[in-house]
């Protein structure tokens, strides 16, 4: 079991720990009971969120045994935040979101076995306590400096925060305590920025006698560029394939920069580490093959969305750039990979292939796409336009609706006739 934690220092995924030496004894003691949470904070989790979901993953994988929660109680509150005092969403949309995200962590672990997986919701011991109950029995346990030192306090002192963000901490603090009586869970993971809370949590099942805890956390995932990880033009990449689809989420995994594909194969793969270290070693001899970058999509966007749309993703990226069949490609991954090109709606009946280049963006004129089709360089469908005045026949609309334009051998984009 040791190797589990050797492992995790091997990814960087271990940031932080209560106690490394003790940690390790409880994971060679047998088998382990955790915990991971997730607040319904929005209708879907994020690319962000996957580092906490494949952690449970690897940790259930060496024997151990998870609960994940959803926190439709702490998804009402919100934990608090350096920048300002979060809005509160009603009950009855937190509500809907739980069981979105409560579907879309199901997949990634089992429920079957000796270590089957258990899905919480903490409204289920915190919706019936009294006001009461919680300033006596839980509130008693939490010395205000403690919870003053925290540095998202500290930070919001000045402008403000609400008694509803402060109490935060005493209700996760609390979630671990009654999964501890009811499950017998010893171990609380989480990001690096619930260091707080999650030591919090341990300080508690200290104080109210009930045994050891143990926890740690991964490390913020970053970008060397600066930019937000888990952002692309400035928008989330979400897990539900409604809100990002698999052909975008794939490119977003695909566009990883050189710099930090090789911390995310450590951070997300499940390869074994000598496959990893044969990608990191391609990403530094080959870095134009990006070997690296389509691995990790590849896996990625398999674990999340499945082995079928991964097939369709791959076929979409093989035959937009001429190297397979148009035909073959579901209207859903096609619409998604034109969405992603620039895709240029048309009503009525298609105007000439020359003006329809123009409008795609493609090129900045009519006389540049005459020219481009001229000199050889200008496809529809994959395939060559020879006559500069040329159109497109209705029954050549790939579903009734698509065509796919590309100029030269990268720069594509999409046209849909509406209405």
């Amino acid at each position: 079991m040791s190797e589990f934690i050797d492992d995790l220092l091997w990814r960087g995924l271990l940031q932080d720990s209560t106690d490394l030496d003790e940690l390790r004894k409880h994971l060679d003691s047998g088998q382990v009971t955790f915990y991971v949470g997730f607040d319904p904070t929005a209708a879907s989790l994020h690319v962000g969120h996957l580092m906490q979901v494949l952690t449970a993953r690897r940790l259930q994988r060496a024997g151990h045994r998870p609960l994940l929660l959803v926190g439709g109680a702490t998804g009402q509150i919100g934990d608090p935040r350096e920048s300002s005092e979060r809005t509160l969403n009603p009950p009855e949309v937190v509500a809907g979101w739980v069981d979105k995200i409560r579907e879309q962590v199901r997949p990634f672990v089992t429920y079957e076995g000796e270590n089957a997986a258990t899905l919480v919701n903490n409204l289920d011991w915190t919706g019936s306590m009294s006001a009461i109950s919680f300033l006596r029995d839980v509130g008693k346990h939490f010395p205000v400096n403690k919870m003053l030192a925290r540095e998202v306090v500290k930070a919001r002192l000045e402008t403000g925060i609400s008694f509803t963000e402060f109490s935060y901490q005493l209700l996760q603090s609390h979630d671990f305590y009654e999964l501890h009586v009811r499950h017998g869970c010893t171990l609380q993971f989480g990001g690096s920025d619930q260091w707080g809370n999650i030591t919090a949590g341990v300080d508690y099942i200290r104080r109210r006698g009930a045994g050891p805890a143990h926890a740690f956390v991964t490390p913020l995932v970053t970008r060397s560029d600066g930019t937000k990880f888990g952002k692309t033009e400035g928008a989330s990449v979400w897990l539900d394939p409604g809100l990002t689809s698999p052909y975008a989420f794939y490119q977003f995994w695909l566009n990883t920069d050189d710099r930090d594909v090789v911390r995310y194969l450590r951070y997300f793969s499940f390869r074994p580490h000598a496959e990893i270290e044969e990608l990191e070693r391609a990403t530094v001899e080959r870095p134009g093959a990006r070997e690296g970058q389509r691995a990790l999509a590849a896996e990625l966007t398999a674990l999340v969305h499945g082995e079928a749309e991964t097939a369709q993703v791959l076929a979409a990226s093989q035959a937009l750039f001429g190297r397979g069949s148009l035909t073959d490609l579901g209207v859903g991954t096609l619409r998604a990979a034109l969405a992603e090109a620039g895709l240029v709606e048309v009503r009525g009946e298609l105007p000439p292939v020359a003006a329809l280049f123009r409008d795609s963006g493609l090129v900045g004129s009519l006389n540049e796409a005459r020219r481009a089709i001229t000199e050889g360089g200008a496809y529809v469908n994959n395939e060559r336009v020879s006559d500069v005045d040329a159109t497109v026949p209705a029954d050549a609309l790939l579903h009734g609706r698509f065509l796919v334009l590309r100029r030269g051998k990268r720069t594509f984009a999409g046209v849909e006739r509406v209405g």
